[in-house]
């Protein structure tokens, strides 16, 4: 009797599937086509199609290149690298999160560079749009005010230190020297500048860890690590002075 339950089920759960598989057959199932053709465009060659493709190719270039644009060529880098030692300097590990961090950075470098991205706007994008203007000129307008950020921001020094080893002649003005040793000339002084203000930032913490340490020490408490004491002294004291609104105001103030 029990077998005979057994075959009966098999042979319902048989019957079940033979039936799911016959109605999944008569299912008519619409498959969109999708067609890629590739070739030269000699039926609709059109002046106004060859400007949208040259504007798709240009988007998609500058968007390739969009965040090695930011990193190197805008504030973003000081202003990452001052937050980022702000946050090793109060020993918080990963608070406030890298989210959290690079999206500040990346508002504050909209901030600073609005004056750039308005000038660019109004100068080269709208009229290169409007088609007043060709893609080269467009371009080559587009980079003056970005030289001129980074010119304000470049130290000597470091300008010097990249022509000398590209071997060129001493440019008599700065039309005459070439983005691609403008740009690393502005990082290196970008990445100094940052250190420096990461320094200062250092020295309160730092005088809060020893005397935290020594205090520790003096008590006999070895075993207790200092950075778990230190820490609430640390928010207390950035809580107090107002912190963020000091390190972005001057943050903010360094560069001209």
């Amino acid at each position: 009797m029990k077998y005979k339950w057994i075959q009966i089920a098999v042979l319902s759960l048989v019957i079940l599937l033979m039936a799911q598989n016959i109605a999944l057959a008569e299912t008519n199932f619409n498959i969109p086509n999708l067609k890629i053709q590739i070739g030269d465009n000699a039926s609709n060659n059109q002046p106004e199609d060859l400007s949208v493709s040259l504007k798709i190719l240009l988007l998609i270039t500058v968007l390739t290149l969009a965040p090695a644009i930011l990193i190197l060529v805008t504030s973003f880098t000081r202003i990452i690298v001052v937050l980022s030692l702000l946050r090793r300097a109060l020993a918080t590990q990963q608070m406030p999160p890298n989210q959290v961090i690079i999206g500040l950075a990346i508002f504050l470098t909209i901030y600073i560079m609005s004056p750039v991205w308005t000038d660019i706007n109004q100068n080269a994008l709208q009229p290169y749009l409007n088609e007043e203007i060709d893609q080269n000129t467009a371009f080559e307008t587009a980079l003056v005010p970005i030289r001129d950020f980074m010119f304000e921001n470049t130290r000597e020094k470091d300008l010097a230190l990249f022509i000398n080893m590209s071997q060129t002649a001493r440019p008599n003005s700065k039309e005459d020297v070439p983005t691609y040793i403008l740009i690393p000339s502005f990082v290196i002084s970008e990445l100094k500048t940052a250190f420096q203000i990461g320094f200062m930032i250092y020295l309160p913490f730092i005088v809060i860890d020893m005397i935290v340490a020594s205090t520790l020490m003096s008590m006999g408490m070895m075993m207790l690590p200092p950075v778990m004491i230190s820490l609430p002294f640390k928010i207390l004291l950035f809580v107090l002075v107002d912190g963020w609104y000091l390190v972005i105001k001057s943050l903010v103030e360094t560069f001209h």
